[in-house]
């Protein structure tokens, strides 16, 4: 029976579980400490994972799930490797969809793949593991990495420390929002870069429309209060503004009728927007934007204080949603460690996406560059890009394993074969109403197709449709795509 089968595996698991090297402190009695009050908190040794025997499988140590990590993750033949992700989210998010969801097109479920689902073998396999821990040091001589447990502020459970030990490290922790030093960013302005980063965006902007439409608000704090500046003229901030504006097209006016008429979305943006675009497909994306009511606003920030954004004209924008969207830069983890850089201060990496001078440390992703002296520029911090990175990556680690290279310090002069090669497919982009921008050409300067209109949309949801991470989140976008076009998007405040 089936109850009885899934009795006997679960049986059989928690043996083999059992027979895992562990350091002995990891899952002690001692670490019910940590769920104690924090005023309880004494100091513990460090636990972990300690070095694997030549007997057992190689570990991987992989830090991140996102595009390159998750890549990474789901291509490694776990009959050669056990496989540890430390992230401070079990999932990945699929980035390109989630302007969807600040609005209700989309579901925030709809764009997160569960870590476990990716790479099965973290839920059952004995030597695999997740851990929701963020990484704060890497020690590349003792071939360490020093995590700390995260607990989402919560005061009754004291963070704690451990540490793994692994075979091969690679560094996929991604980047983080640009800022540029830009005084009141951080405290008032909201990212898109997460699943709780649109959460917060939607909450935000019902909470506005609701707020807005009580007795004895005037109407210039109406007009704040619904004005949604997007600082930053790339993809994500235009696909942002085609989704607001068209939720405001659409939905609000049905709606909220009674300040209808107050709503507006700016879009700031320093250069001309979508730069990496055809100078074609860039007017046609102005237009539409535009005509779809978006105001576009050639400048610089400033200042960013609580209810206004100051330009470095000196003008004054009131807003009462602000989304920051204006590229990515190395994260502080990345910032500090102890490892070769690249211009822009990723990680230094050669062509076969190794750290030259830490062995069996390997890079990619947005926080990884290439080394000057490959001779090669830095990759931009596309998706495209750290998936291409993390399959390679994938397939090169599986070389070395079946070679006999998979354990900590050997393997270092094995034959590698071709190096990374990274060849552009091409870029897209929705600007709301039904049209898109597809872009087909291998870079800026070369020659290819491009094409706007309602067939460039279909190819857009068609495109990113076949490349959500599984049949469960195709099928979830599929049905909030119909539902959204049947009965509009959900306005709930959750």
């Amino acid at each position: 029976m089936y109850w009885f089968k899934t009795l006997t595996r679960f049986t059989t698991a928690s043996k083999q579980r059992a027979t895992t090297k562990f350091t002995p402190t990891l899952f002690s009695l001692q670490h019910i400490h940590h769920f104690t009050t924090a005023g309880d908190a004494a100091a513990l040794p460090v636990s972990g994972l300690g070095p694997t025997k030549k007997t057992d499988k190689p570990r991987v140590v992989v830090l991140g799930s996102g595009w390159a990590g998750c890549s990474l993750m789901k291509g490694i033949d776990t009959s050669l490797y056990d496989i540890v992700c430390v992230s401070p989210r079990n999932h990945m998010v699929f980035t390109p969809l989630l302007a969807s969801t600040c609005v209700g097109t989309l579901e925030f479920r709809s764009v997160a793949e569960p870590i476990g689902r990716i790479q099965p073998a973290i839920s059952h396999e004995p030597g695999s593991f997740f851990f929701l821990a963020d990484c704060k040091d890497v020690d590349a001589k003792n071939h360490e990495v020093h995590c700390q447990t995260i607990t989402d502020g919560l005061q009754s459970l004291k963070p704690w420390d451990f540490k793994i030990s692994y075979d091969k490290l690679v560094i996929a922790s991604g980047a983080e929002a640009s800022t540029f030093g830009i005084n009141g960013v951080k405290e008032h302005a909201i990212f898109l870069r997460e699943v709780y980063h649109a959460q917060e965006i939607r909450r935000k902007l019902l909470l506005n429309l609701m707020l807005s439409d009580v007795p004895g608000v005037s109407d210039e704090e109406k007009r704040r209060l619904l004005h949604c500046v997007v600082v930053g003229g790339g993809p994500t901030g235009v696909e942002f503004s085609g989704e607001l504006s068209d939720f405001i097209m659409k939905d609000v006016r049905q709606r909220y009728s009674h300040v209808k008429d107050y709503i507006h979305v700016t879009l700031i943006e320093a250069n001309d927007i979508l730069s990496s675009f055809d100078d074609r497909l860039r007017v046609y994306a102005t237009n539409q934007l535009t005509k779809s009511g978006v105001r576009l606003v050639r400048g610089t920030v400033k200042d960013v204080q609580p209810k206004k954004i100051v330009l470095s004209d000196g003008t004054d924008v009131p807003y009462g949603l602000l989304v920051w969207s204006t590229g990515v830069g190395p994260s502080s983890f990345v910032r500090n460690m102890d490892l070769p850089k690249a211009p822009g201060g990723r990680i230094g990496i050669d062509e076969w996406l190794r750290v030259p001078s830490a062995p069996d440390i390997f890079a990619i992703g947005d926080c990884s560059g290439y080394l000057e002296s490959t001779g090669k520029s830095t990759l931009p911090a596309l998706a495209q890009v750290a998936e291409r990175e993390g399959k390679y990556l994938a397939g090169l680690l599986n070389k070395i394993g079946k070679a006999g290279g998979g354990h900590a310090n050997s393997g270092a002069d094995m034959e590698l074969g071709d190096p990374f090669v990274y060849r552009h497919l091409g870029s897209m982009a929705t600007v709301g109403n039904f049209k898109a921008l597809v872009d087909l050409r291998q870079s800026k300067e070369a020659k290819g197709v491009s094409i706007t209109g309602f067939a460039s949309w279909l190819m857009w949801r068609s495109a990113y449709l076949t490349r959500v991470v599984s049949w469960r989140n195709r099928f979830y976008v599929t049905v909030n795509w119909l539902t959204t076009f049947v009965f509009g998007r959900d306005i709930s405040r959750i």
